[in-house]
């Protein structure tokens, strides 16, 4: 008789100004709790000043919608076996927020905490040729720093040939084009790929430590 598989811990965490990557999260983290996933959603802390978040209604509005959520921690990124970390493009490139907490890690980068672990990504800009795919490709050069495993969506599912991203789940649009059917499907589809992956690997690695 096969010995149960192993809890997969997943962290989702990300950074969303105007709302799009905080919904995104919301579906990838109630995917992957539904594949099994024991899940803990994060947000980056805030790094704008006050009065730049109250110019922008929006901005504002998902402020306090998702005040509630915890912000991220590096016990969260240890806790895990795969992480799921989601940005909005800035200029191409993953935003200030995200990237502070990721730089924050260095001292357990260093011990090699961070390595042999699943990671993804995910993305929103505000136009089709916003920088959706360079935003992924420059928070990947960060996996690959960490030592991680990249498990990216890929298209190993029909539907990705609709939303078109195999980097990961991605959306065109800010608080007035919500996050739409194909964004969705996108984000369940890689929270599935992760999820298996992940505990494929956790139960491989338990197998050869045993």
């Amino acid at each position: 008789m096969s010995a149960p598989a192993p809890p997969v811990h997943v962290a989702v965490i990300y950074y969303s100004s105007t709302g799009t990557i905080a919904e995104l999260a919301r579906v990838i983290a109630d995917a992957a709790e539904h594949e099994g996933a024991e899940v803990r959603l994060r947000r980056a802390a805030e790094l704008a000043p006050q009065v730049a978040i109250d110019s922008n209604p929006a901005w504002a509005a998902n402020a306090r919608a998702t005040a509630d959520i915890l912000e991220a921690a590096a016990e969260d990124m240890l806790w895990a076996d795969a992480v799921i970390l989601g940005t909005p493009t800035r200029f191409g490139n993953v935003s200030s927020q995200l990237k502070q907490f990721l730089d924050t890690l260095g001292g357990h980068w260093q011990q090699g905490h961070l390595a042999d672990k699943v990671y993804s990504g995910f993305t929103a800009s505000a136009t089709r040729h916003g920088g959706q795919e360079s935003t992924l490709l420059a928070l990947y050069q960060t996996v690959h720093h960490f030592g991680g495993i990249l498990v990216p969506p890929g298209y190993t599912d029909p539907a990705k040939f609709r939303d078109g991203n195999p980097y990961g789940t991605s959306h065109v649009g800010g608080p007035d084009t919500p996050v739409d059917d194909d964004a969705r499907t996108a984000a369940r589809i890689q929270a599935k790929r992760v999820v298996k992956f992940t505990r494929a690997l956790k139960t491989g690695l338990a197998a050869q430590a045993g």
